[in-house]
């Protein structure tokens, strides 16, 4: 066994010290490049044909498009993926040199498109990569161009869209929504390890930005913003049966704007969301403006989880800053209320020093100003009409429902926020949230 055991460590140092390091530049690389700093490749996926467990891949500046413009990227290695360098490789600013993922809406036809713009799927065939250490560091994903907006309906004054549409629905664009993830992760997925997204920010998604499911080890979010997605800002599970196989640490993350699953607003729109089997640490972040709830945390076994929340700040969520499930309800609970309504209960350990946000300037000029005026006022209605003509006293007559009409109407939904703001968020609240980048 202590031969084994001594082998298996070997094996695991002969990885690390063969992990290679490949730069690829779109405006200045080659697809027969070497993938070196001097002669780097053209695509990204190109990279992930070339490389192997453990490499790390360098991004230059530039929107990456897929194979074959398909909008996606499958990511089956445990790989690295680091941007924002120049394109010589010469600095490193994520801002400035902006490596970006945003796919559009003429490509939503490509065949085999992946459930995410990442998405992570290890090869089947093979055993699943066990150790790793996958960093993924100053991306940017904006799936607004991909998706389909009505031209006038649901479109306040001073917004660049109209309000999102479900597919089939798609407006004046080619094809309808994507309605896909930012970032997914199998369930079938076995890696072990540790997995981190840091220096990201995460746009306008169709679906939930970050859906990742991890097996074993820790999986690290740290200084991202998520902005204008629907469902779920950060969904994270363990499909692992023993609690406490994975660790999900959440901290100094920015999650603003997250929507419903519909129009009618009254499904999903969490910022976060914690779930059974893990333990979570959930700390320093500035959760507000969901549509329903900014931390959700009904899903699954109470007694499987281990949640820490401290000091985060929460602001303008429209239902509850929190949600639990006392059964046979859900609770919902104002940040105020974390310490003495959530300590001690729903599988939370610790509920302190979480605040409601106290200086509302700290925003001023980080947010697009016409977009927030227009979803704080937002509202929701519906008229129903009923015909009382022949046809409907027929089928009364013989014990048959009515039939009517039901007319909704929203003052927006999913209208895209633009880029260029969004990046604003880094940076807003001095320890708190998203910080600047350094």
């Amino acid at each position: 066994m202590k031969k084994l055991m001594i082998l298996t460590a070997a094996m695991a140092a002969l990885t690390t010290l063969s992990a290679a390091d490949i730069y690829v530049s779109l405006s200045t690389g080659k697809k027969k490049n070497a993938g070196t700093k001097e002669a780097p490749l053209k695509n990204l996926w190109h990279a992930l044909q070339k490389a192997a467990d453990g490499d790390v891949i360098h991004l230059a500046e530039g929107i990456y498009p897929g194979n074959a413009k398909c909008n996606w990227f499958l990511i089956d290695k445990a790989v690295s993926i680091i941007g924002g360098y120049s394109p010589d490789f010469a600095a490193r600013d994520p801002l400035k040199h902006r490596t970006m993922f945003q796919p559009l809406n003429e490509n939503n036809d490509k065949k085999g498109t992946g459930l995410g713009i990442f998405t992570i799927q290890f090869d089947m065939s093979k055993p699943a990569p066990k150790g790793v250490n996958m960093v993924f560091d100053g991306l940017i994903f904006d799936d607004g161009q991909a998706q389909s907006y009505h031209p006038v309906k649901g479109k306040p004054e001073g917004v660049e869209t109209g309000m999102w549409l479900e597919p089939p629905a798609k407006g004046n664009t080619p094809f309808a929504s994507s309605k896909r993830y930012l970032v997914y992760s199998a369930t079938a997925n076995r890696a072990e390890g540790d997995i981190t997204f840091k220096n990201c920010l995460f746009l306008n998604a169709g679906n939930i930005a970050m859906n990742l499911n991890w097996y074993k080890g820790k999986v690290k979010m740290e200084n991202n913003v998520f902005c204008n997605n629907l469902m779920v800002g950060a969904n994270v599970y363990s499909s692992n049966p023993q609690p406490g196989a994975v660790e999900w640490e959440f901290k100094k993350n920015t999650v603003l704007f997250t929507w419903s699953r519909t129009s009618e607003l009254s499904d999903m729109g969490f910022g976060i969301r914690t779930t059974a089997n893990m333990k979570s640490e959930i700390e320093d972040n500035i959760i507000g403006l969901s549509v329903l709830t900014g931390w959700d945390n009904t899903k699954g076994l109470d007694k499987t989880k281990k949640i820490e929340a401290k000091g985060n700040v929460f602001f303008l969520n429209r239902q509850s800053d929190a949600q639990v499930t006392k059964s046979p309800s859900v609770v919902k609970v104002k940040v105020e209320d974390f310490e003495d309504d959530l300590e001690g209960n729903y599988g939370i350990e610790t509920a302190s020093d979480n605040v409601a946000l106290a200086d509302p300037k700290v925003f001023n000029g980080r947010l697009n100003t016409a977009f927030l005026n227009a979803f704080l006022s937002m509202k929701y209605s519906e008229t129903a009409t009923l015909d009382a003509g022949k046809l409907n006293a027929f089928r009364q007559a013989v014990g048959l429902p009515q039939q009517g009409t039901i007319v909704s109407k929203v003052d927006m939904f999913g209208n895209r926020y633009p880029l260029e703001d969004a990046l604003k968020l880094f940076g807003a609240m001095a320890g708190k949230g998203a910080q600047a980048i350094q």
